[in-house]
């Protein structure tokens, strides 16, 4: 057991390293891919007229999908991006919600968050807000946000089943999530799951699809439904793996009354 803790905090800090990194370059290339942040973004599922109603440097070519596209967002509405990052989907969402909306960012880089900020004082955006923290311990109160919204980053993290009852946590009664990830459709091989770089790559920290949706169960969320699903692809992928990766937008809902868990 303290073993496996120990090698958890490695990864998260080698993640957390990564992504830090990632956020101090001026322009982006998408790592498994070599395309420019833009090419990425609109081969995720971004038009390119989403991708010009937000800051350029919050196009990071990060993710594996757009969950403000089907998140179904209301004017008025307060949304949670678990993972903000350069803060791309905070804006899309900010821009659905309107002035009397309000977004907020977690990330648990320092250079994300700083990054986020700048983004958002070029764009001139007052509806949003990134606080520093992870996940799996969101610097949020209790029902708090109508929609939880998440791009390629639940796979990072070393403890799902927290993140997903953290989720559930700060959604208010009838709230929903609506979510972008990676997923396997079984396991994978030992020495993907210990490499430092397929975690960063948003590979080692896949969990298996079943295991992936149990887990929101657990945490008390209903009418959970995978909206889209399709092979993920790198260029650089082992043959272990290839076509095995699958990138899945999954949709849940927190119940009107409270739930016991």
């Amino acid at each position: 057991m303290v073993t496996k803790r120990i090698e958890e905090k490695k990864i998260k800090e080698f993640v957390k390293d990564r992504y830090g990194q990632m956020a101090k370059k001026e322009r982006t290339t998408c790592s498994c891919c070599g395309t420019s942040a833009l090419e990425q973004a609109k081969a995720i599922g971004y038009s390119l007229k989403e991708l010009k109603k937000v800051p350029e440097s919050a196009i990071m070519g990060l993710g594996c999908g757009n969950p403000v596209a089907l998140a179904a967002l209301k004017k008025g509405q307060t949304v949670l991006d678990l993972g903000s990052g350069g803060g791309i989907d905070v804006f899309l969402a900010a821009n659905k919600v309107g002035e009397k909306g309000k977004v907020i960012g977690v990330d648990m880089t320092r250079e994300m968050i700083r990054k986020a900020g700048e983004n958002a004082r070029r764009g001139g955006y007052e509806n949003v807000e990134f606080r520093l923290g992870e996940i799996e311990n969101l610097p949020l109160e209790d029902e708090r946000v109508n929609v939880i919204i998440s791009n390629c980053v639940i796979n990072l993290s070393t403890d799902k089943g927290r993140v997903f009852e953290e989720a559930y946590r700060v959604l208010k009664p009838n709230g929903r999530m609506m979510i972008s990830d990676i997923v396997t459709e079984k396991e994978l091989p030992p020495e993907i799951r210990k490499s430092f770089s397929a975690w960063a790559n948003c590979i080692g920290g896949a969990l298996v699809k079943r295991d992936y949706l149990n887990a929101i169960k657990r945490a008390g969320f209903k009418d959970i439904k995978i909206l889209d699903e399709r092979v993920f692809l790198e260029d650089d992928m082992s043959e272990k793996i290839k076509g095995k990766i699958l990138s899945i937008k999954v949709e849940a809902k927190k119940a009107g009354n409270r739930q016991k868990r």
